[in-house]
């Protein structure tokens, strides 16, 4: 396999399968990674676990203020929009 005029060394078939396998296992690795990184189901799985930790990490009292801030909003919306309407 060698050629005697570049003065390379013989590749040893044992070597050269091996680097072929080795190739192989990395191609494989790399197409997975992108399938994973590519498909809708994973990437809704993904985003759906931040998700979730940030909620964890969500102070209880400062989410029971909140909620009770857009209630109040809503409550005075609704009861304006149903004054006017009474008009």
């Amino acid at each position: 396999m060698a050629d005697a005029d570049t003065g390379s060394k013989p590749v040893d078939k044992d070597t050269l399968v091996a680097n072929i396998d080795r190739t192989r296992a990395d191609l494989a690795r790399t197409i997975d990674a992108i399938s994973d990184r590519v498909s809708p189901r994973k990437n809704v799985e993904r985003a759906t676990e931040r998700l979730r930790e940030r909620a964890g990490q969500i102070d209880p009292i400062m989410a029971g203020a909140t909620v009770a801030a857009v209630v109040l909003v809503v409550g005075v919306s609704v009861t304006l929009l149903l004054r006017r309407r009474r008009r």
